[in-house]
């Protein structure tokens, strides 16, 4: 079997989007001919909240290996946890490669600085890697402008380390095109034909574990008579137009149907600017200034993955919210479908979500796009919500097309990856 080496440096349990795909992956990839190893870091280097329950989900044979890293206390000289590893990753898989065959080294970015193991292995043992783009890496925030700023400094880092990352990379990999086509045009070099986007992909296995281990919700009481709505995750600097749209819809359904507009109840979960600081409030100052404080709230505090999926799965309906950016996929749409529950969507056009959504017939999508602004979809989107209050949005489990979505399914995705895999070994005369 060929060993593939994951660089993961919060890997459970920390709940982020590059920790919870190299999980999918690990778990599925070793079906298709791939042994997995993870190189992570020992968790009390981790700045981000723990949550230990991510762990049950694991394989119970998954090697996992965890190395020091430097301190971010008491004093915080860096943060980004791939660069505080760095050096100790490096020496690890360097361990690794001499002691054991090592056929792939993936790297997922966000953490980005873990990315420059990838050359640094390439020239002393000729190792192929992947670098798999959860996010874009060189991305022009507006806090970008402000010379010698931290965003400033990162996003002239990354503009630096890119080109030399992607020189000796064999696989360029994303959860969706648009996450890696920037750095294909700042980087013409990159040959397309060793690029591949791949969803995040749906583990219906995690929400098996919810049922093998029933919990009440603990942010609204389902059963009070009112129809909850349930926004889980980030909130994006490009959604702000998109939100500012649901919230403008939910007062046009109070006007045109006060009596039922009164028992929708919206909630924003996960949402604050800093996962532990229940005050980093993103939403509700917008809630507040449209009056609608006792239909929509915000729980800032990231709260545990199952938990998450838990009020998803004890929803009336769950919102999907879009960015101003085509690229943007949310892998919120799978963990949505898997609830079982009517799915609204909030998206760009252009946005893969939208597909996913309607092959799957698990709800209702409502586009825009530059020409046709999210503005414009109010009286659409206010009508949306007044159909899930009335459970009329004409969604039943039954309904959904499970097959079309198995195709989006975490395992799936790893079987996509792992020919990816196989073909680099194949061309490298392996």
């Amino acid at each position: 079997m060929k060993q593939v080496i994951i660089v993961a440096p919060q890997f459970p349990p920390c709940n982020l989007a590059a920790v919870h795909r190299s999980r999918l992956f690990a778990t599925h990839l070793p079906k298709f001919g791939w042994q997995v190893r993870v190189l992570s870091v020992a968790s009390e280097y981790y700045e981000e909240p723990l949550d230990q329950e991510l762990e049950e989900l694991l394989p119970e044979d998954l090697d996992i290996i965890r190395t020091h890293a430097l301190r971010s206390k008491p004093i915080r000289l860096i943060g980004d946890i791939g660069l505080r590893a760095l050096w100790w990753h490096y020496r690890e898989l360097r361990r690794l490669i001499r002691e054991s065959s090592v056929d792939m080294v993936y790297l997922p970015i966000p953490p980005n600085y873990s990315s420059i193991l990838g050359p640094l292995l390439y020239r002393a043992h000729g190792i192929p890697y992947t670098v798999d783009y959860i996010d874009p890496w060189v991305h022009p925030w507006p806090e970008c402008e402000v010379a010698f700023s931290r965003a400033w400094l990162a996003y002239h880092c990354g503009r630096l380390l890119e080109p030399i990352v992607l020189k000796r990379a064999s696989l360029v990999t994303a959860v969706a095109p648009g996450y890696y086509e920037g750095a294909l045009v700042r980087n013409p070099f990159v040959d397309r034909s060793r690029c591949m986007a791949m969803p995040y992909g749906a583990e219906g296995a995690d929400f098996s574990f919810l049922d093998e281990h029933p919990r009440p919700p603990t942010l609204f009481d389902p059963n009070d008579g009112n129809r909850h709505i349930v926004y889980a995750g980030a909130m994006l600097p490009r959604a702000y137009s998109t939100l500012e749209a649901l919230l403008n819809a939910i007062r046009y359904a109070r006007d045109c149907d006060p009596v039922s507009a009164s028992r929708l109840r919206v909630h924003f979960i996960g949402t604050g600017s800093v996962p532990s600081d229940p005050t980093s409030y993103m939403v509700k100052p917008l809630i507040d200034n449209a009056g609608l404080s006792e239909t929509v709230r915000e729980y800032p505090v990231r709260i545990r993955y199952l938990d998450v999926l838990n009020h998803l799965k004890h929803a009336h309906a769950i919102l999907v919210l879009g960015s101003s950016e085509p690229h943007y996929t949310p892998s919120k749409v799978f963990q949505a479908v898997l609830s079982k529950r009517p799915v609204l969507g909030l998206l760009h056009s252009e946005s893969t979500g939208c597909a996913i959504l309607r092959e799957a017939n698990a709800g209702r999508v409502i586009t825009f796009n530059e020409s046709e602004p999210v503005s414009g979809r109010v009286p659409l989107i206010a009508e949306a919500l007044l159909d899930i209050v009335a459970d009329k949005s004409g969604y039943s489990p039954r309904r959904v097309n499970w097959q079309a979505f198995q195709g989006y399914s975490a395992e799936a995705m790893a079987e996509k990856l792992a020919m990816a895999f196989d073909d680099v070994l194949s061309r490298a005369g392996n």
